[in-house]
């Protein structure tokens, strides 16, 4: 495992992700993504859509404006609930989120704070100013949301959206009427969202603009519990690794065990465990799902668990992703503040939907998958799962004469139409080799004199670098076996 700064060192080196406008100084909270970070984001956000998308028949995704009108954060409570705790130096005058600094000095969450709780625990443990010593001024809320104007004359208000789910849940009424009134309906959408955070830190795990994958799924409570309870059944015997909110560690049950839970719940639970074991391939003692309290957990949301990453570069556990069982709360706001029915009419009387929300930082995924595949030692190496690297596979020469040349750019002419590929002729076989394992290349193909004799190459895997001979005629189909797992590497 590497610490943050061998893996942001590698990361600009090698062009993951960086500091936005860097050639400036750069701005907190803001961060581009470079060449092999791009195909990595893409490739999990392709990987996003095509499993959650798969859960059911009428799930689809929409893609909705960056910018949202006042009124619809009005009625979502936007307007007037989503600040975060803001403190002020009374020497220096700089501003800090307060329960960062409450954190920073227990070790301890204290994002469930209230002012006033905040106010007495900073009081507590006598904290000070981090940048100057000095005496902090008293708690006061901060809005987070970017205002915008919108016209000519700037006129109307509105907001960058502070989250994605809003346009699906505009969107319902419509695409229920279009979808054929067919529920359990779901709508995801990935895109950007916006947030002024005070003291953005840690890198892309707290950003200003950043990416969410979403999926909200509506449906009413014992009226579409058929169709979720037929999906459990392939899954009920599942076990799955897991923190509930009163145990004291995480511990791994049957699915069948957690009978305190909605089928429905279980099922999108087991779900994202298997999309992080199976599709990510991250360790199973590396992720979690864990529970939050009543405390911790917003008031709308009925049942919520976290996936957590353990990251050795932003210091232990971090929130990724989340499943929320928000109830009718988000229609029944909309309802209320547009003055349109968000109610489906069911044997004979008019209900509002619940929603399941299905919720993912893109840019927290993609840096647990760095974290987590980083290695350093003897050799520095990026494990990604083949179906996520940004290269799939590496074609070389040996040498550059004697026809091998030519001949390596024939097999990485019919490669790169089915994977990405990538084409190196420069430096030692050693040398091509390290380069690749930083970027994590799962497989590397060398052309060789035996090439020229057998029509054959050397397949090497970045892991265990075993290496095999295989024919040229079954390179495609054997490398595309191993990305999909269907067949193993072995000599």
């Amino acid at each position: 495992m590497a610490d943050r700064e061998e893996l942001e060192s590698v990361c600009k080196r090698r062009g993951f992700v960086w500091q936005s406008s860097e050639i400036y100084g750069g701005e907190a909270g803001f961060y581009d993504y470079g060449h092999l970070g791009a195909k990595l984001k893409d490739n999990w956000e392709r990987s996003w859509k095509e499993y959650f998308l798969s859960l059911g028949d009428h799930y689809h995704m929409i893609y909705t404006p960056n910018i949202l009108p006042y009124r619809v954060l009005e009625s979502s409570g936007h307007v007037d609930h989503f600040s975060d705790i803001l403190i002020t130096c009374k020497r220096c005058g700089n501003s800090h989120r307060g329960d960062h600094l409450l954190e920073d000095i227990t070790g301890e969450s204290a994002e469930w704070m209230n002012k006033d709780e905040l106010s007495d625990h900073i009081l507590e443990h006598d904290v000070k100013c981090p940048d100057c010593g000095g005496d902090l001024d008293e708690p006061e809320d901060f809005n987070m949301m970017f205002e915008v104007d919108v016209g000519p004359k700037g006129d109307r208000k509105g907001f960058l959206r502070p989250e994605t789910a809003q346009g699906s849940y505009m969107n319902f009424p419509r695409e229920y009427r279009a979808l054929r009134k067919k529920m359990p309906m779901g709508l995801a959408t990935i895109g950007s969202a916006f947030r002024n955070e005070i003291s953005p830190r840690q890198g892309v795990y707290r950003l200003r603009e950043f990416r969410q994958a979403e999926l909200q799924i509506f449906f009413v409570p014992g009226k579409h519990d058929s169709v979720f309870e037929a999906r459990y059944q392939e899954l009920e015997k599942k076990n799955i690794k897991l923190l509930r909110s009163d145990w004291e560690e995480q511990k791994e049950v049957s699915l069948d065990e957690l009978d305190d839970l909605p089928v429905f719940y279980r099922y999108h639970l087991a779900k994202i465990y298997e999309f992080y074991s199976e599709v990510m391939e991250l360790p199973h003692d590396e992720f979690r799902l864990r529970e939050l309290s009543e405390e911790e957990k917003a008031f709308y949301n009925r049942i919520h668990f976290d996936v957590e990453v353990h990251m050795e570069s932003l210091g232990g556990w971090k929130e990724v992703a989340g499943l929320h069982y928000r109830g009718d709360h988000d229609l029944g706001q909309h309802q209320k503040g547009s003055g349109q029915k968000m109610s489906i009419p069911i044997d004979g009387e008019r209900l509002i939907p619940h929603v399941i929300e299905l919720s993912f930082g893109v840019d927290r995924n993609i840096w647990s998958i760095l974290d987590k595949g980083y290695r350093t030692g003897d050799r520095d190496c990026m494990k990604i799962s083949g179906s996520l690297a940004p290269y799939k596979v590496a074609v070389f020469p040996l040498v550059r004469k004697d026809g091998i040349l030519d001949r390596s750019i024939e097999v990485y002419e019919a490669l790169k139409s089915k994977f990405s590929t990538f084409w190196d002729k420069s430096g030692s076989i050693g040398k091509r080799y390290a380069r690749q394992d930083e970027i994590g290349t799962p497989y590397c193909i060398t052309v060789d004199y035996d090439t020229l004799e057998d029509d054959t190459v050397t397949v090497r895997e970045i892991e265990s670098t075993e290496q095999i001979r295989i024919p040229i005629s079954e390179l495609s189909e054997t490398i595309e076996s191993l990305i999909k797992k269907e067949k193993g590497f072995s000599s």
